[in-house]
């Protein structure tokens, strides 16, 4: 009887083994995979779609949206281009310093200004300020990994 347990056990290991190689060959070393590009983008998609809406419907003047809505813009591009800064110097490309610095300077400018505004803007309640908060800090985190996924894809196909 241990001896047909054996038998499919081994059998078992064979065709994981298999699974496990099948899935190698669609999907490259190193390629992040397909559930979290998806999960990615969906983050990215959700987190500006929400601060978006929320905007639209807020009931703040028009210069104020103007003001939110060129702050999340500022962040998005500031957060992905300090990635691709980190991730340049992490594998030995060159980056200058000075633009080095100005992507930190930038991110921390567009969080602070953020955070200033939500803190001084009477007109918002505070499930509001949440809400946009919540909203703009997803969205910069899925920026950063949606770079990263789509350098990590071109890397993982340029070497294979």
């Amino acid at each position: 009887m241990s001896n047909d347990n054996e038998v499919l056990l081994d059998e078992e290991k064979r065709n994981d083994l298999k699974v496990k190689e099948e899935r190698k060959e669609v999907r490259k070393e190193g390629e992040p995979t397909a559930a979290f590009k998806g999960a990615s983008w969906a983050a990215l998609l959700v987190g500006v779609a929400s601060y978006l809406i929320g905007l639209f419907n807020a009931s703040m003047q028009l210069n104020e949206k103007g003001f939110y809505f060129a702050v999340l813009v500022f962040g998005l591009y500031s957060a992905i281009s300090l990635q691709k800064a980190v991730r340049d110097k992490d594998e030995g490309i060159p980056v200058t310093s000075i633009y080095y610095g100005i992507s930190w300077f930038a991110l921390i400018v567009s969080i602070a200004l953020m955070a200033i505004g939500l803190y001084n803007a009477g007109s918002i309640v505070l499930s509001e300020k949440g809400f946009f908060s919540m909203a703009f800090v997803l969205s910069l985190f899925a920026a950063i990994t949606v770079q990263k996924n789509i350098r990590d894809t071109q890397r993982a196909r340029e070497r294979g």
